[in-house]
């Protein structure tokens, strides 16, 4: 009797469990009124606010599996600012240039699928560039959601930016930077170029979200070309025309695309990857940089 009322007990309990688990409502990204008016912190605190959140990781799918065969690069270390090693994805261009484009990783980590993007890069511009993929988590990569957003949480702004200007020592005083990313490389990308000081030459952002400080934006030396999703949620359109409104009052130049299409969408890992959008963006994103070579 005793073990048929601790049965009914834990049946309940589960039961109750379960309900509250059903009743409770999948949490939402923080809107995007509240990232344009509410928030006082460095925007990368706020990228990885809402990187911490379910709503967010199920704007991306588990990447599919991908080997890169046959490297044109080289895995290297340099300096980071902090004096520590820093790693990234190099292809030297074939003879010797000043010109370098920093490729930023998407929150997944610096994986093959990176160093696949920056081959096509370095091929498509001429292959008159050094290109160098980062690698801003020290190593680790991901392979689902869950374990994307504990590196994000892990990562400290202090050694990103390290990392960063490691990269910008080690590619030289008389270097041209050029930078491109993905979502959070996205974000990296304009943060990387307004590092860069006047060594900015070019960024290129997809789908990152954008900085909404107008005085540092004052500061950036370079254009901006962006390529967003109107689907999007994480940055919102309404972000969006929020970041082309601050380019503008900081006097600086943004071209921005928009697809309809949501977020991820250059990805093919993503079920989201609209491959019409991709290789317009792809094409525009190399002709912006061709420009500026």
């Amino acid at each position: 009797m005793k073990k048929l009322f601790i049965l009914a007990v834990a049946a309940f309990c589960t039961a109750a469990f379960l309900g509250y688990s059903y009743k409770t409502p999948v949490p939402e990204p923080l809107t995007p009124a509240c990232y344009i008016s509410c928030f006082t912190t460095e925007i990368m605190d706020q990228f990885k606010a809402e990187a911490s959140t379910r709503a967010f990781a199920m704007l991306h799918d588990n990447p599919k599996d991908f080997t890169l065969a046959d490297a044109a690069g080289k895995a290297i270390s340099f300096k980071a600012a902090d004096g520590s090693n820093a790693m990234g994805y190099e292809i030297r261009s074939k003879k010797k240039s000043n010109k370098w484009l920093f490729v930023i990783q998407e929150w997944w980590g610096l994986n093959d699928y990176i160093k696949k993007e920056s081959e096509t890069f370095y091929k498509d511009l001429g292959e008159d560039v050094n290109v160098i993929a980062l690698d801003l988590y020290d190593g680790k990569i991901a392979a689902t959601a869950d374990s994307a957003m504990k590196l994000i949480q892990s990562a400290k702004t202090e050694r990103l930016e390290s990392i960063i200007k490691g990269a910008i020592a080690y590619a030289g005083t008389e270097a041209k930077i050029y930078t491109v990313g993905w979502c959070f490389g996205g974000m990296w990308s304009l943060q990387s170029s307004l590092l860069a000081g006047k060594q900015a030459a070019g960024c290129v952002m997809y789908y990152g979200r954008p900085e909404n400080n107008i005085e540092k934006l004052k500061t950036l030396n370079c254009d901006v070309i962006g390529f967003f999703g109107n689907k999007d949620r994480s940055p919102s359109p309404e972000v969006v025309n929020k970041f082309e409104a601050d380019m503008q009052t900081a006097g600086k130049k943004l071209t921005a695309y928009k697809y309809d299409a949501g977020h991820g969408f250059a990805n093919p890992s993503n079920p989201v990857f609209n491959k019409e959008a991709a290789e317009d963006a792809h094409a525009k994103a190399v002709a912006f940089l061709k420009e500026r070579l």
